[in-house]
């Protein structure tokens, strides 16, 4: 069996569209398919349309979470459900050409144990763009493992990948990350990324900042490294200065004034503590998260599954 994970929030007026699009493609395929619709606690039509579409054709199955949890924890709440053996990934506004998925699965069937869309152009604005654009190269320079520029979450993993994404008890999810992490045979696919189909998009500018806050910070103590090094480097400047103003007074005679420099110096030197407290406190702040180990996500109704299903994280 193959599996398709789709996390929905609030797209009622992309589903019509993305059902007739999958629908067509999954009658191409060469196995039987389950269609796994994540509701991440949309507040339109989503639900109800998707369980028509449930009714309709049994291959659409839904699992509707309690609450919006985040596009992150809905997928991995979709790849704790998913059955198949290739499990594939992508997005409910269409930005993911669903017509590319067989190129994965040949792909898959070729050996790879990964499949990742590679993103070679985006029809976005410029802003955007250039915020990706430097992201990811960010990501790249200081992640402490490879991951690949320009790819999404619109992939294809292998059961043997899923099962390690599952045994991954983290709730900072970043599932690229995590994806790249477990290793294996993986491989890129280059696409054009469209514009998404209809209605607005879920992807903040808030939400995008904590997208790559949780990339850098769960894969890369570079943040804390560079809080060191920057105290190391104004300590060092600090000795010096103190240093050459004693031999001044010493050889010179001349006494340093000025009290603005000495208020500038105090404020930047409380700047700098503040924003490696504040690096600190990111770190301290996911540990806080980890220990409380409460459940990553909660299901409130599922569409298609026993009754007696899966059990939740």
């Amino acid at each position: 069996m193959y599996s398709i994970i789709i996390p929905i929030y609030n797209e009622q007026e992309t589903v019509p569209e993305l059902l007739r699009r999958l629908t067509a493609v999954l009658n191409g395929l060469d196995r039987p398919v389950e269609v796994l619709f994540i509701d991440d606690g949309s507040g339109d039509a989503s639900f109800s349309m998707l369980a028509e579409a449930h009714r309709s054709d049994p291959r659409f199955k839904v699992i509707r979470l309690s609450r919006n949890f985040g596009h992150q924890v809905a997928i991995s709440a979709g790849i704790d459900y998913a059955a198949g053996e290739a499990i594939m990934i992508m997005d409910g506004d269409l930005q993911d050409p669903p017509e590319l998925l067989p190129q994965f699965l040949a792909k898959w069937k070729e050996g790879h144990d990964v499949v990742f869309a590679v993103r070679r152009k985006r029809k976005e604005g410029l802003l955007k763009k250039l915020a990706y654009f430097i992201f990811y190269r960010l990501l790249q320079r200081v992640a402490a493992i490879d991951i690949p520029m320009d790819s999404g979450d619109f992939s294809l993993i292998d059961r043997r990948v899923a099962d390690v994404l599952r045994s991954m008890p983290e709730r900072r999810r970043f599932v690229r990350g995590i994806r790249s992490w477990a290793g294996f045979k993986q491989v890129g696919v280059e696409y054009e990324r469209d514009r998404r189909f209809a209605g607005e998009a879920k992807y903040t500018p808030s939400k995008l900042s904590r997208l790559a806050l949780d990339g850098i910070f769960s894969f890369s103590f570079a943040p804390l490294r560079l809080a060191g090094y920057t105290g190391f480097t104004i300590s060092v400047i600090s000795f010096a200065l103190a240093l050459f103003y004693l031999l001044q007074k010493i050889f010179v005679g001349i006494d340093t004034k000025g009290w603005a420099s000495t208020i500038v110096i105090i404020l930047f030197l409380g700047g700098v503590q503040l924003l490696t407290i504040g690096i600190i406190g990111e770190y301290i702040g996911r540990v806080y998260d980890e220990v409380k180990q409460r459940p990553l996500y909660v299901v409130s109704d599922r569409l298609g599954f026993e009754q007696n299903g899966k059990p939740l994280r």
